[in-house]
């Protein structure tokens, strides 16, 4: 059983227990950096926006890049992170309530590692009422509970939202595609 079949705010306020269990500070240079994992992705966020499909979408492809930049440059914390955690990636277990698997480790800022995690479940936020409020307080909740900053919280979720997305529209399936992209223009 994963977060996943908890309701959401459960499964939210149980990924923060464990996600910050995580966060340690990294061995020596044993790791990749969040700015070298999305350099590649950053590099070709302008060829998958420059598809057909995605012509409404380029203004905001050219929003997560900047925001990208920005959020590199200056990292505020080195953390060894999971690297790919979502309430998907944290299953029930024996020795604690709740275990992260499947790990894809970098070192960077917690931020970053929420990122995924606001973007967990967002068909459920698009089905229900004022969907951009529910994805902002979201964001508000997990930066709040985690001592994480918003902004920083609110850029990693867009580039994450955007290149995804892309990702997926590049691949054909344009309705998830379509998914992320509108919750990144929540954001």
């Amino acid at each position: 059983m994963s977060l996943r079949s908890l309701p959401e705010a459960k499964a939210l306020l149980e990924a923060a227990g464990t996600v910050r269990r995580l966060w340690v500070p990294p061995p020596a240079d044993s790791f990749g950096t969040v700015g070298e994992r999305t350099g590649a992705a950053a590099e070709a966020l302008p060829t998958l926006a420059s598809g057909a499909w995605a012509a409404d979408v380029r203004p905001l492809a050219d929003e997560a890049l900047e925001l990208r930049s920005g959020l590199t440059a200056q990292p505020p914390e080195r953390v060894l992170l999971h690297g790919d955690f979502r309430q998907g990636k944290v299953l029930a277990g024996e020795r604690t309530p709740w275990l992260a698997v499947g790990p894809r480790p970098v070192v960077g800022e917690r931020a970053y590692d929420l990122a995924r995690l606001v973007l967990d479940r967002c068909e459920d936020l698009a089905a229900g009422p004022g969907p951009a409020a529910a994805a902002r307080r979201r964001i508000a909740k997990l930066a709040d509970s985690l001592d994480v900053d918003r902004d920083r919280l609110r850029g990693w979720s867009l580039f994450r939202a955007v290149e995804t997305g892309l990702r997926h529209g590049a691949a054909g399936d344009r309705r998830r595609a379509e998914l992320l992209l509108e919750f990144a223009g929540w954001l």
